[in-house]
């Protein structure tokens, strides 16, 4: 299997730099999707990638100093959503406790910022069965090597849509890393080793959805 930074640095560049880790910083803001009946049938993400990512997906596509159309930024949105199945969208979702598991990406597509000279993916992933209402609908996004750094947006991170009256929804921060664990961290920056296969879950946000 392909280390996560290797999959999004290979899709710009034939030889990925040598990089500190994590390699690639992305903000989330996600969306929590109803259907008519009240269960859940799937969550809409919106990937912000850091300015030095985005540098490598627009280098060849500005025309005239023109910032790149979604259409131009199709392809590589595609492959990013099609290539990202092979680390299941680095989207890990439970249901009352019970993992669940998500269908192919759909509606991709990506946009450039010229303000901040960033892009933004865009994807929905259905989930492979409906949640039932009235149930704890939980999911974490993260990279588990943290080659792939992943943090919520600070405004907007997450939206239900579609959602009964009554649910509500908070994003819970990870606890602070013990000593050792914080040791392992600060020895991985600067290089390209991962600190460890858990350390994506042990740095990531919990979005929790409950509904009456």
């Amino acid at each position: 299997m392909k280390k996560p930074a290797a999959l999004f640095l290979a899709l710009l560049t034939p030889v990925a730099p040598a990089m500190a880790h994590p390699h690639v910083f992305v903000s989330v803001a996600s969306e929590v999707i109803f259907a008519p009946d009240g269960k859940v049938t799937g969550v809409r993400h919106h990937w912000k990638f850091d300015d030095m990512y985005s540098a490598f997906v627009t280098a060849n596509l500005a025309e005239d100093g023109k910032d790149p159309t979604p259409q131009q930024l199709l392809p590589i949105a595609k492959t990013n959503a099609e290539s990202l199945k092979e680390f299941e969208f680095f989207t890990y979702a439970k249901f009352n406790g019970k993992t669940s598991t998500f269908k192919d990406a759909v509606d991709y597509s990506m946009d450039y910022d010229g303000a901040d000279q960033t892009v933004t993916l865009h994807f929905t992933l259905p989930l492979e069965a409906s949640t039932p209402a009235g149930k704890f609908f939980v999911f974490q996004v993260y990279d588990p090597s943290y080659f792939v750094a992943f943090a919520s947006e600070k405004k907007d991170a997450l939206k239900l849509v579609g959602a009964p009256a009554g649910c509500s929804f908070s994003i819970n921060k990870p606890g602070a890393l013990s000593a050792a664990d914080q040791k392992k961290l600060e020895a991985s920056a600067g290089t390209n080793d991962s600190p460890g296969e858990d350390f994506g879950m042990k740095l990531s946000d919990s979005a929790i959805v409950a509904c009456p």
